[in-house]
């Protein structure tokens, strides 16, 4: 059995950002992953992703971003690029190829992991994985015909590794929309199931969304003031940063040929069953964008001098009532691809009691009830940015500050 002091498991942004904190104070530690650095942005991503966040509200301990598009948005290679130089430039630790089954507690105190590499011994464990671990898909997906080609959002890279025919993209956020947005790009004909989603602009007087919403504090929000239910309800907002960043309107994707579809509730022989609530989804998106903008309005007194006049409301007519079911191959829908977000999988392979009954990590700012296991990157860990690039450096300080000086000795 090998030992070691401190074990980090996962090697993107969060893992690394405990790393290099670690690494500065001299702290032994190995950070094992089953592929590599970014291993989830790299195989995981479809080739147009780009982040939601502008290129400088993208930082890590001791790294910055240091290109010459500030207000840019980085794509999916650069973000791999971004990390493996920031692994690169502290010499993090890291085993790659090292998939670890089972995490459970040693008799002679401690952690015992077994992985690909062997049994580890570990005497704290800090369990960096992130929140997308197994894709989310409803349970009626299985009686889709056989026929059709279907796969998950992580899945997707472009139209072109798709058959030919139609494609119906299965929700409504960033994902769903972004990818929608990518197919008619390629000329391809889509159908895109609408549920409830975050509208908002992607600059609103010539400032960027995280720009006032950093600077107003609503990333500041704590765990321990909101509640749970809000924190696990919360929709991403619906944005893209692909040709330099701009909004995403469902109305504009239906007048561009995409036909939108209310949400799928289930199957029913080759027919997709779909709920009648369209225009109020539209309704609630619209919502969204108008609190929005009301919520800056309501601020404007603690920018003065830093930002403009409101951009000028492009509108888009309504979508016609879609029909309450589609029949898929009549439609000549060839591929179904499923944008419906992931779950945590947690408790397939760590074996501490550490989960609530929805199998959530019950912990107090990445610190659990079990010395020297923690947590990371996870959404809502200490404040609403915890599971950004740009959020990763507050919780990865702290509970290195654990790891230097455990509270239960």
């Amino acid at each position: 059995m090998e030992k070691i002091d401190t074990v980090i498991i996962g090697a993107g942004h969060a893992g690394l950002s405990i790393s290099n904190i670690l690494t500065a104070r001299g702290v032994e530690h190995a950070v094992l992953d089953r592929t590599g650095v970014a291993a989830r942005w790299s195989a995981e991503r479809w080739d147009s992703f780009s982040l939601l966040t502008p290129n400088w509200a993208t930082w890590l301990p001791n790294w910055h971003y240091d290109g010459t598009e500030p207000h840019g948005f980085m794509g999916r290679e650069e973000v791999v690029s971004y990390l493996t130089r920031y692994a690169r430039a502290f010499n993090a630790p890291i085993r790659e190829g090292v998939d670890v089954s089972s995490l459970g507690i040693s008799p002679a105190g401690g952690y015992r992991l077994i992985s690909t590499a062997g049994e580890i011994h570990a005497g704290k464990v800090v369990i960096a994985t992130g929140p997308f671990q197994r894709p989310r898909l409803p349970a009626w997906s299985i009686e889709l015909p056989h026929t059709l080609t279907q796969l998950h959002s992580s899945g997707y890279r472009n139209a072109a590794q798709l058959p030919d025919g139609a494609v119906l993209v299965v929700g409504s956020g960033p994902s769903g929309q972004q990818i929608a947005e990518d197919l008619v790009n390629a000329g391809r004909t889509v159908y895109l199931s609408v549920g409830r989603h975050n509208r908002v602009p992607r600059r609103y007087r010539g400032r960027d969304f995280y720009w006032w919403q950093e600077l107003g504090g609503f990333y500041d929000k704590t765990s321990a003031s909101t509640p749970i239910a809000v924190q696990r309800q919360g929709a991403a907002p619906a944005l893209t940063g692909v040709d330099g960043g701009h909004d995403l309107d469902l109305r504009q994707l239906h007048s561009r040929g995409v036909t939108l579809l209310g949400r799928a509730v289930g199957m029913h022989g080759t027919r997709l069953q779909c709920g009648t609530h369209l225009q109020d989804d539209l309704a609630a998106g619209d919502l969204a964008l108008d609190r929005f903008r009301d919520w800056v309005e309501a601020r404007l007194h603690r920018f003065e001098g830093l930002y403009g006049e409101p951009e000028p409301h492009v509108t888009y007519p309504d979508p016609p009532t879609p029909p309450n079911e589609l029949d898929l191959l009549a439609a000549g829908v060839s591929t179904v691809i499923w944008a419906t977000g992931f779950q945590q999988s947690f408790s397939e392979w760590v074996r501490v009691p550490v989960f609530d009954a929805k199998g959530f990590p019950q912990h107090q700012r990445g610190e659990t009830d079990f010395p020297g296991l923690y947590f990371l990157g996870l959404p809502w860990l200490h404040r609403q940015r915890s599971p950004f690039i740009r959020g990763a450096e507050e919780d990865a300080q702290h509970v290195a500050s654990l790891i230097l000086n455990p509270p239960h000795n």
